[in-house]
């Protein structure tokens, strides 16, 4: 393909995907008048998120298996141990509830969400309470499939409905409010304190042919939590959120790059939530440990993402609210559930090779050298496993030597360096552990 020509569709690329908005169909209700935030009771939680878990007995080896963990970040054959040790770890740490958001079985199984549902019965049977709310992979996936040799079968999935029913000791028959456009709801984990759990999926939207990944909230949906925020108010409840898709960009140029991982109208759904005083919402979707403020004049809200249990370095979050004080700790156990062996190490390396398949398919499409091709994937590697980390730290950025690369591949490089530039800037503030004034 002649150089010209290359050029020219990479620019239309490029210009397209700068020219992406932060588009939303719905005209949220800010709040008319300015009120009081409600104090913030006394709580203390956990948070996990992306746990996708994965029962073997849908296959565990051959050509098909292989295919689709070589195509991933998630550590599908460690998922059950990983909430084995996640689950005792918080019955040890003395929380009173646990948060999930989002993504908790591999793709919609209905055998993975039975499994998933037994796992979080350890937790409420240690007198824990446990709220979750549906990821993009949970509902009416098309993807739940069996492996066998070289060849998938389809597996049953879930409806929105069974997704009810299968979590209802895990928030929905506990909730004070529920909408009937969605499967949000309202709890009160702690007196004075209502979890707003919001569903912002589209699994209705899924066909054979795609799964959709983004999030949107519909405008029946805004309305009933404009009305549920106005209830809270009148009560003089605090709120925080539960959601899956996130209400800021969690690096600068994450919109552009991965918009599907953010709310569509992001910029103004965290405006809405801030206007009525939510301080604080607990998303994933991303599988990295990452804390975004957004601020729309005196209102501000945090978004507070929390990396995937079954992504190296496999988070999980410890809340403690006191004094309007929010108190932020996080544990990693990728270095702690094989004691003696270095599966930490290996799963941080599995992340950055899936992460550099990936981005050698997509440049391999652009016709750049297999040279710059493998360059090019290493520098974004290194800089998802920081991402994916937290608290990325730019002077451990591994030099990128421009000088390696070819004409094409300066070019591209050029036209995609925001990535890396983006992906190695921490916004504030810090990430794992961190106290935020409320």
């Amino acid at each position: 393909m002649p150089l010209f020509l290359k050029a020219a569709i990479l620019i239309c690329i490029v210009l397209a995907s700068a020219c992406a908005k932060d588009r939303s169909d719905t005209q949220y209700d800010y709040a008319k008048e300015t009120r009081p935030a409600s104090p913030y009771p006394d709580a203390a939680f956990a948070v996990i998120s992306d746990t996708h878990i994965y029962d073997p007995s849908l296959g565990s080896s051959g050509a098909a298996f292989e295919r689709a963990v070589d195509s991933d970040r998630k550590l599908l054959l460690n998922s059950i141990d990983l909430m084995d040790y996640a689950a005792k770890a918080v019955i040890n740490s003395g929380v009173r509830f646990v948060l999930v958001s989002g993504d908790l079985t591999k793709d919609g199984e209905l055998i993975n969400h039975r499994l998933m549902a037994k796992k979080l019965k350890r937790l409420t049977g240690a007198g824990i309470a446990v709220y979750v709310v549906p990821g993009n992979h949970d509902i009416n996936n098309f993807d739940a499939v069996r492996y066998d040799g070289n060849e998938t079968a389809p597996a049953q999935s879930v409806s929105a409905e069974d997704f009810a029913k299968i979590y209802g000791d895990f928030g929905f028959n506990a909730a004070l409010m529920r909408d009937d456009n969605s499967l949000s709801y309202v709890a009160e984990p702690v007196k004075g304190l209502w979890l707003l759990c919001i569903d912002s999926c589209r699994y209705r939207e899924n066909t054979p042919e795609k799964e959709i990944v983004s999030g949107k909230i519909s405008r029946k949906t805004a309305d009933w939590i404009a009305t549920a925020l106005l209830s809270a108010a009148d009560q003089n409840k605090a709120v925080i959120a539960l959601m899956h898709h996130g209400v800021a960009e969690h690096w600068k140029g994450q919109a552009r790059l991965h918009p599907d991982y953010l709310i569509n109208g992001y910029t103004a759904f965290g405006k809405f939530l801030a206007s009525r005083n939510v301080r604080l919402v607990f998303t994933g979707h991303y599988h990295a440990q990452d804390i975004t403020l957004a601020e729309s004049g005196d209102k501000f809200i945090y978004d507070i993402e929390t990396g995937s249990l079954v992504t190296a370095p496999c988070p999980i979050r410890y809340i403690k609210i006191k004094d309007n004080v929010t108190q932020i700790r996080t544990e990693t156990i990728a270095d702690k559930i094989y004691p003696g062996t270095d599966f930490a190490e290996n799963a941080q390396t599995f992340v950055k090779k899936n992460v550099m398949l990936e981005t050698i398919r997509i440049l391999k499409k652009y016709k750049v050298s297999d040279k710059d091709a493998a360059y090019l994937a290493d520098a974004v590697g290194d800089a998802f496993t920081a991402h994916y980390k937290g608290d990325e730290n730019p002077s451990a950025r591994p030099l990128f030597d421009v000088s390696k690369l070819g004409l094409w591949g300066r070019f591209i490089y050029s036209r995609q360096k925001y990535i890396l530039d983006g992906l190695w800037a921490d916004l504030p503030p810090a990430d794992n552990n961190v106290s935020l004034g409320l």
